[in-house]
Parts: C-alpha cells; structure tokens; sequence
C-alpha cells in the first residue's frame, strides 16, 4: 500500500542505512548509502534501489527479509546499481533502518560490483 506523501518537517534528511521510498514517478524503496553528514547538506543522495525480484545467479543482489528495515516483503539489495536521487524525492518518514551486518553484507557486494579494494 503506497504511503501518502507527506512534507519533511524541517532539518529531516534520510540517513546512512535507512530504506526510504523515492518518488520519481511511483514510489520505490532504496537503501540509503551516502554519508548521513553529507545527506545532511547535499541536494541528492546516493542509494542503492531494492527489487522484490531474486536472482539466483547473481550473487551481486543481497536478500533482506521481510521486516528487516520496515520491509514488507522479501527484497534483494541491487548493488550493481548504486545512484543518485534527489533528496526531496525522499518520502518521509523512512521504512527503517538496516542492521549493521546487513549494511556490511551490502557494502561488500558494491565493493565486488564496482572494482573496489
């Protein structure tokens, strides 16, 4: 069910870790990956998007449970996919926050997906 869009009260930005939905044209839900003192300050934000879709073969795509930050469904984290979106595209308030095994499961798999040591 599609949350009502609603005004940021002042000084909210999303932050490192939480799933927010972004509202491009229909709400999708992304993990948030850019500093939250950048998001802070920033005009866009850097997330990652999640897809209710597995695959199988593709080891760079993370499960997250249903519940595990505010999920209402099982989801995959599409690390080979990393992007950025305006922060006011954010809708607030957030799903939740990811735990710090899941951000670590993530970061590796971006880590492999972008080349980086």
């Amino acid at each position: 069910m599609p949350l009502k869009r609603q005004p940021a009260p002042a000084g909210w930005f999303p932050k490192r870790g939480e799933i927010c939905l972004f509202v491009p044209d229909k709400e999708r839900p992304a993990v948030v990956i850019s500093s939250s003192a950048l998001n802070r300050h920033s005009l866009d934000v850097c997330v990652v998007p999640l897809s209710s879709v597995e695959h199988k073969a593709f080891s760079l795509r993370p499960k997250l449970r249903a519940g595990e930050g505010g999920l209402d469904r099982d989801s995959w984290v599409k690390c080979d996919q990393v992007t950025m979106i305006e922060r006011a595209k954010a809708v607030d308030p957030p799903r939740g926050a990811l735990s710090q095994a899941a951000l670590a499961k993530m970061e590796q798999a971006i880590k492999l997906a972008l080349d980086l040591p």
